[in-house]
C-alpha cells in the first residue's frame, strides 16, 4: 500500500503540494491526471525518492521495488531481448551464480529460487513483451544501436514491464508508441499483477487500463474510484455545485459592495461601511470552474475551395527511387476528417510528406486546388522551435510588421496568454510548446490541417478545446494519433496504410482495435515479407559482420537453453522427487523443464533462420 501523508513541496517558492495526502492500495491501477505542470512528475520523484519533502512523508511496504522509464535504452551491442531479461536482476544474478557455484545446498536454493520467479519461462515473457511493443522476432535478436531513441524508449517500457516491480510508475508512455503500441499497453496494464500508476491525458487507457483515479488540482491530490468517464462526471457534478455556490456568493459580495458604495460617504452609515468592506475583504471567493477550466484553440477560417482539393492516381512515393507506397488512389475534399490507421513503419509519415508537399510523385499523376494552402504539425517541430526566443518572438518572426497586440491576440487563442508570451519557450511546458507549433502550423488558415500526434503533451481539457476546434474548422483534416478518443471524435473517414498501399478501412475504430489485439491477424509481417523478395544483392562487409554475430548469439542462446534443459533433467532423474510426499513440487519441476523445452525449440528455429540467411549471403 502507498501513503502520501500531509506532504508539501515547492519549486523555486512555487508550492506544488500543500497538505496533500492520498492511499493506494495495492494491485489498483490508478491514473494521475491534473493540468500541465500540476506537479505530476515531480510527485513521481518524490515517491522514488529523487526529491526532499519540505513536509509530511511517503510511504510503501518494506523492501518493495519501485520501477518506471527513466530514460530511453543506451546504444549497445546488446540485443532486445537479451536487454530487456537483464531487468530482472535477480534472475540474471541466480543465473550467473548457478554457473560458477558448487555448493550442493546453494545449487538447490538457486534452482527453487528460479522457480518461484519463474525463471525459465522469462525468455517467452520478454518476447512476448516486446513483440506487443512492436518487435518482431528478428528484431528482438539485433543489437540496440539498430533503432533510434524513440525505439529504444519502447524497449526501456518492455524491460520495466518485464522485471514487473511492485510499483510501477508510467510518466505517458503512450508518447513514444503508436496507437497499435498503445492498445496493446492498455490490455496489458488490465492485467498486471503489482500496483500501477499511470500519468497520462489518453481518455481511451484511462477508461480501459485503470480502475481509480487520482486528481492533481490546487495543490491537493483527490483519489476516485472507477475509470475516466466516471470521474469526469462525478466532476461535472462537483462544478455545478461549485459554480451554483461561487455565484450565490459573487451575489453577497456585490450586494454588500454596492451598500458601500452607497453609503461610505455618510457618517451615520460609515461604521456600518467599514464593517462590509472588513467582510469583503475576508471572504474567499470561490473560483469559477468555467473560467478555470477554460482551454482554447482558435484556429482561423480557410476560404471554400472547389472540390477535391486533393487527387492522386496511380501514385507511388518513397526515398531514393525505392517505393514506399504505390498504387495510391486517393481523393481528399474540404469538408474530410481522416484518421490514418497502420503500425509504425508502414508509411504513415511518407503519405503525410507527400500530401504536405515534403515529397513528390514518384509515378502517376495528383491534381491539387488553385491556392491550396496546407498546415503540417508533427512532434519533431515542436522540438525545434527557438528556445530562447519567445512565442512572441516566433509570431514577429513569422507576422514582420504585424502589430504586436494582433500578434497577442493570436497567441491569446491558443491559451497563451501574456505571460507565457514573453516566457522563453526553453522554460514553457510540453504542453504550450505544443500549442505554439499549432499556431504556427495553423497561420495561415489552411485549407488541408495534417496532424502527426497533436496532443502528446496536452493536457486532458487542452485535447478536449482541440476536438472542439477541429469539429468546428472548416478545413480538412487528416490525423495521425494514438489517441482513440481523439480519432473518435474527430475522424469520419479511416485510411489503412499497410502493405505498401493506402486503402479506405470501411469498419469503425473499435473494429480496428480488436482486430489488433487478435492475435491471429498481425498486419506488419504482410507488409514486411516483399521487401525481402526482390532478388538478392551482394551483403556489405558490416552487414555480414552484423548477420554472423547474429549467428553467434543465437548459437549461445540455443547452448544456454541446453544447460538449463540438462540440469533440469537431472533434477528430474533424482528418485526422491518422486514420493508421494512431493508430488507437488515434480508438477513443478515437470512444469518448468516444458517451459524450456518449448524456449529451446523457438531458439533453435531463429538460430536455423539465420543460419540459412547466413548461407544465402555467402552463396
Amino acid at each position: 500500500m502507498l501513503r502520501v501523508n500531509d506532504i508539501s513541496y515547492s519549486i523555486e517558492g512555487r508550492p506544488l503540494f500543500d497538505g496533500a495526502s492520498a492511499v493506494i492500495p495495492n494491485g489498483h491501477k490508478v491514473g494521475l491526471v491534473g493540468r500541465n505542470g500540476a506537479g505530476k512528475t515531480t510527485l513521481f520523484k518524490l515517491i522514488r525518492g529523487e526529491l526532499s519533502l519540505d513536509g509530511g512523508d511517503i510511504s510503501l511496504p518494506a523492501r518493495a521495488k519501485i520501477g518506471g522509464v527513466a530514460q530511453e535504452v543506451p546504444s549497445s551491442d546488446t540485443s532486445l531481448l537479451e536487454t530487456v531479461l537483464q531487468a530482472d536482476t535477480e534472475r540474471a544474478s541466480l543465473l550467473a551464480e548457478a554457473e560458477t557455484t558448487q555448493n550442493p545446498e546453494r545449487i538447490s536454493e538457486i534452482q527453487t529460487r528460479l522457480a518461484d520467479i519463474d525463471a525459465w519461462s522469462a525468455e517467452a515473457r520478454a518476447a512476448t513483451i516486446l513483440k506487443g511493443l512492436g518487435f518482431d522476432d528478428e528484431e528482438q535478436l539485433k543489437p540496440c544501436s539498430d533503432f533510434s531513441g524513440g525505439w529504444r524508449m519502447r524497449v526501456a517500457l518492455a524491460a520495466v514491464l518485464f522485471a514487473q516491480p511492485d510499483l510501477l510508475l508510467l510518466d505517458e508512455p503512450t508518447n513514444y508508441l503508436d496507437l497499435e503500441g498503445a492498445l496493446w499497453l492498455e490490455a496489458y496494464l488490465a492485467k498486471y499483477p503489482h500496483t500501477v500508476i499511470i500519468i497520462s491525458h489518453d481518455r481511451g487507457l484511462l477508461n480501459r487500463a485503470v480502475g481509480a483515479i487520482l486528481h492533481l488540482e490546487d495543490r491537493k491530490l483527490t483519489f476516485y474510484q472507477g475509470p475516466y468517464d466516471q470521474f469526469a462526471r462525478q466532476r461535472a457534478e462537483q462544478r455545478a455545485l461549485q459554480a451554483a455556490m461561487a455565484k450565490k456568493q459573487q451575489a453577497r459580495r456585490d450586494h454588500m459592495q454596492a451598500f458601500v458604495d452607497r453609503f461610505k460617504a455618510k457618517a451615520s452609515k460609515a461604521k456600518q461601511a467599514q464593517s462590509r468592506i472588513k467582510m469583503i475583504e475576508k471572504m474567499d471567493m470561490i473560483a469559477s470552474p468555467e473560467q478555470a477550466a477554460k482551454r482554447v484553440f482558435t484556429f482561423p477560417e480557410p476560404e471554400e475551395l472547389s472540390p477535391p482539393i486533393i487527387s492522386i492516381e496511380g501514385g507511388a512515393v518513397g526515398y531514393s527511387e525505392t517505393p514506399v507506397l504505390s498504387r495510391l488512389n486517393l481523393r481528399i475534399d474540404q469538408d474530410d476528417r481522416i484518421a490514418l490507421l497502420g503500425k509504425n513503419g508502414q508509411g504513415k509519415s511518407t503519405l503525410s510528406k507527400l500530401l504536405s508537399d515534403r515529397l513528390v510523385l514518384m509515378q502517376g499523376r495528383a491534381v491539387k486546388a488553385n491556392k491550396l494552402r496546407i498546415g503540417f504539425f508533427a512532434q519533431h517541430q515542436v522540438e525545434e522551435l527557438q528556445v530562447k526566443e519567445t512565442p512572441l518572438q516566433h509570431m514577429i518572426s513569422a507576422r514582420p510588421g504585424v502589430l504586436h497586440s494582433k500578434l497577442r491576440a493570436q497567441l491569446a487563442g491558443f491559451g497563451l496568454g501574456p505571460e507565457q508570451a514573453e516566457t522563453e519557450v526553453g522554460r514553457l511546458s510540453g504542453g504550450q510548446k505544443a500549442r505554439l507549433s499549432l499556431l504556427l502550423a495553423t497561420l495561415d488558415a489552411p485549407h488541408l490541417l495534417i496532424l502527426d500526434e497533436p496532443t502528446n503533451h496536452l493536457d486532458i481539457e487542452s485535447r478536449e478545446a482541440l476536438v472542439e476546434a477541429l469539429s468546428a474548422y472548416s478545413g480538412a483534416v487528416i490525423l495521425v494519433s494514438h489517441d482513440m478518443h481523439l480519432l473518435s471524435m474527430v475522424a469520419d473517414r479511416l485510411w489503412l496504410v499497410s502493405n505498401g498501399t493506402v486503402i479506405p478501412y470501411e469498419d469503425d475504430l473499435e473494429a480496428y482495435r480488436k482486430m489488433l489485439l487478435t492475435p491471429a491477424k498481425p498486419v506488419s509481417k504482410s507488409a514486411k515479407k516483399p521487401a525481402a523478395a526482390p532478388s538478392p544483392k551482394k551483403l556489405s562487409r558490416d552487414e555480414m559482420l552484423a548477420l554472423r554475430a547474429e549467428v553467434r548469439k543465437s548459437e549461445a542462446r540455443v547452448e544456454k537453453l541446453n544447460d538449463m534443459r540438462e540440469k533440469l533433467a537431472k533434477k528430474l532423474s533424482d528418485p526422491e522427487l518422486y514420493e508421494d510426499a512431493k508430488h507437488g513440487e515434480l508438477a513443478v519441476w515437470n512444469k518448468k523443464y516444458a517451459e524450456v523445452m518449448e524456449a529451446l525449440e523457438r531458439a533453435e528455429g531463429l538460430w536455423m533462420n539465420t543460419l540459412e540467411k547466413l548461407e544465402k549471403a555467402e552463396a
